[in-house]
């Protein structure tokens, strides 16, 4: 994955922030502030490198596998399983299918690994690892190999995906418990930080869900690499988001994580390439406590907080709109107001910058 490091471009240009602070600074004086939609128009335009950031064509991917770990007996009684949860989302019957579609985002489902067959659909993305992986708690949840390929396969998706905004987020049983064993490594965060959902969780549940995690962990005391963690203990959704998120930040996109499962994935590609968490920004659909420590592990803090228990990618498909908006703050041109420039004087765009047209990635 080396050659993914000298892809990913960091954001940072000191003349062109200054510059985006510069026009916001100008519409505030006519219009008053807008308060945290200012940095967020300023981090789009970074990305962009340009003061006038649009977006094109939006997609929504919710990767879906199954995780060995339920084999110990991790799922929900009502919780749905893994390929009854793709059903839904591919015919609309879960709110994020409809707040995609009514906020004009492409709705994509992968099947990474879902156990059983999933019914073709026109949205549906076939890139079946396995059916499942093993159980984290006796042996390696995949192979490394099996993990090579899974991140080979999301960086096949990321070329073909259209638009320049991408949002991601996994789902599928065990996937919480999964990511939480790969973000725990990663980042020496204790496990049990990640497990927890809130002060009302019940005792028993906690003290299995540890139980199986520790065992996890103890069985794969020595493993540090980042993507030998992932092979470690798994999904298959994360390994593939992982290739994703290295095309899409190559591509110099906006980037939406939506719960525990796309934390794992950015964490491990930041791995990879370090300058991939520029192109992020962070969502959430519920409000398991879990994902709060995952989110300081980025010192991020979600778009919007809705106190939602929802599909993870429902909070992404909400916080477009707050995207959108951000970006009309620098680009929409007010009646009689000069439009401007793309770029200020001395910034140069380099080849990654530009578009399959050439012209560059406004």
């Amino acid at each position: 994955m080396s050659a993914d490091r000298s892809l990913i471009a960091p954001t940072s240009k000191p003349l062109l922030e200054s510059a985006l602070k510069e026009k916001l600074q100008r519409r505030a004086e006519a219009t008053g502030s807008l308060g945290e939609l200012e940095p967020l128009a300023i981090r789009l335009g970074l990305m962009q490198n340009t003061l006038k950031p649009r977006f094109r064509d939006p997609q929504l991917v919710i990767f879906a596998a199954d995780h060995g770990l339920a084999v110990d007996g991790l799922a929900v009684p009502q919780r749905k399983q893994t390929h009854e949860q793709v059903a839904q989302l591919l015919t609309g019957q879960l709110p994020v299918s409809v707040f995609a579609r009514i906020q004009g985002l492409e709705l994509s489902v992968v099947d990474c690994g879902v156990a059983e067959m999933v019914a073709p659909h026109d949205r549906l993305i076939r890139r079946k690892i396995a059916h499942g992986t093993r159980n984290a708690r006796v042996g390696l949840a995949m192979s490394v190999d099996h993990a090579h390929a899974a991140i080979r396969a999301g960086m096949e998706i990321g070329d073909t995906l259209r638009g320049n905004l991408v949002a991601v987020a996994g789902i599928g049983v065990g996937s919480h418990e999964s990511a939480a064993l790969v973000l725990s490594r990663l980042t020496d965060t204790p496990v049990r930080d990640l497990i927890v959902s809130g002060p009302n969780m019940n005792p028993e549940l906690l003290h299995h869900l540890m139980s199986i995690v520790q065992a996890a962990q103890t069985k794969h005391k020595d493993v540090t690499d980042p993507v030998e963690v992932l092979a470690a203990f798994g999904g298959f959704e994360v390994a593939v988001m992982v290739g994703v998120l290295l095309v899409a930040a190559s591509k110099r996109h906006l980037i939406m994580i939506d719960g525990m499962a796309a934390c794992a994935a950015l964490l491990v590609a930041s791995r990879i390439a370090t300058p991939a968490t520029d192109y992020c920004v962070f969502c959430r659909s519920h409000s398991h406590r879990g994902l709060d420590q995952a989110l300081n592990l980025f010192r991020a803090s979600a778009l919007l907080e809705l106190g939602m228990e929802s599909t993870d990618g429902t909070g992404a498909a909400l916080a477009w709109p707050l995207v959108k908006s951000a970006a009309a703050l620098l680009t929409e041109v007010a009646e009689g107001e000069d439009p401007g420039p793309s770029r200020p004087s001395g910034i140069t765009t380099h080849a990654a910058e530009l578009g399959p047209s050439g012209e560059p990635n406004d």
